[in-house]
């Protein structure tokens, strides 16, 4: 495999007037989202003191809230930015499931697509912050809540009836796979075999991305660690093993793009015939709090490409709205005015 040609970065040369266009378009676009929905908990707590029982702070509860995380976090991006978006998932008959459900019903978002599952546990992140008053609070302990057992069958055939049918009316698909088995490589090929090679199909993988290599994907947004747990490799700040790993992927997957999140170091971007592209980190490279984070980019990609954004022009909405969403605590999304007033300043950056 030879490794693909390094450019430099390439944001003095994006035609920042089309980004601004792209993104205004995002809410005429129709966004199938398939993925593990996922409830963010945090448990907010005051320190009250030191338990007599164990060297272990006393937290008094103030305040839980449970927020979409996962796929549940993309869709809700999606929503934010402006799309129209019909998710097709699973919840548990429980709590963290009808907070999900109710939270996307406020939204005004079609939830036919989401089925509950008695017996079955919504995948949870229960998270305890832990801060004296006035102070902003710090994660002390994370407790997550995982299901024991895979779908059922009977679940498994609504999940495909209805991805086919959303799918007939959408723009793009976007999958969202944190490894709670809703969405599989299979599942993504046979529905979208009615409409293979003229609808959208983006990816974001936890875990084993390269077994959506037959799966008909057309561009993917792992992040680097992703990459390297792909490859079992380290990148670090070795930017010729970055290269080799990017290609590989890009090959075996047969994408038309694939971007890498890189944390501090912004983005790459490749693309066939070699193409690759360092994208700086928008904004502070201090970032508050990165949960989430990836959602966001997989939202913002999937968005621009289905606008006909070109790949880099797609990647570039996709750092900025990344940059602005690990600005902000806990599971966060961003809009899509936050999105155009960034543009804005980046323009307006750029001319003085």
């Amino acid at each position: 495999m030879k490794r693909a040609r390094l450019q430099k970065p390439a944001s003095p040369s994006v035609d920042l007037l089309a980004l601004r266009e792209c993104v205004e378009q995002f809410n005429t676009k129709t966004i199938v989202l398939l993925g593990d929905f996922v409830a963010d908990e945090f448990q907010y707590g005051e320190i009250s003191r030191v338990s007599r029982e164990a060297p272990v702070l006393i937290l008094k509860h103030c305040e839980t809230q449970i927020v979409p995380g996962g796929g549940a976090n993309a869709a809700n991006n999606l929503v934010s930015l402006g799309a129209r978006v019909l998710p097709v998932t699973a919840v548990g008959d429980d709590a963290a499931g009808d907070a999900l459900i109710a939270h996307f019903r406020r939204q005004r978002v079609n939830v036919s697509g989401i089925f509950r599952v008695k017996g079955w546990t919504t995948p949870t992140k229960s998270r305890f912050l832990a801060g004296w008053t006035h102070t902003v609070g710090q994660q002390v302990l994370r407790v997550d809540y995982e299901p024991k057992s895979p779908l059922p069958e009977a679940t498994r055939k609504k999940i495909h009836q209805r991805l086919s049918a959303n799918l007939r009316t959408a723009h793009a698909l976007a999958v969202s796979d944190y490894g709670f088995r809703v969405a599989t490589p299979e599942l993504v090929q046979q529905a979208c075999a009615k409409r293979k090679g003229s609808l959208l199909v983006t990816l974001d993988a936890r875990y084993r991305l390269h077994r959506y290599a037959k799966a008909g994907i057309t561009s993917a947004t792992p992040n680097e660690a992703e990459l390297e747990a792909e490859h079992h490799t380290s990148i670090g700040p070795d930017t010729g093993e970055l290269s080799r790993v990017g290609s590989a992927t890009l090959s075996e997957m047969k994408l038309q793009s694939l971007l890498v999140t890189r944390g501090r170091h912004g983005a790459a971007l490749f693309e066939p015939d070699d193409r690759f592209t360092q994208i700086p980190v928008h904004g502070s490279d201090q970032a508050v709090d990165v949960t989430g984070a990836g959602d966001t980019v997989l939202a913002a990609f999937t968005l621009a490409l289905t606008c006909g954004a070109p790949p880099l022009e797609a990647a570039h909405i996709a750092n900025i709205a990344g940059g602005l969403v690990v600005m902000k605590r806990g599971t966060a999304t961003i809009s899509r005015q936050e999105l155009l007033d960034a543009i804005r300043r980046e323009a307006s950056g750029a001319a003085s």
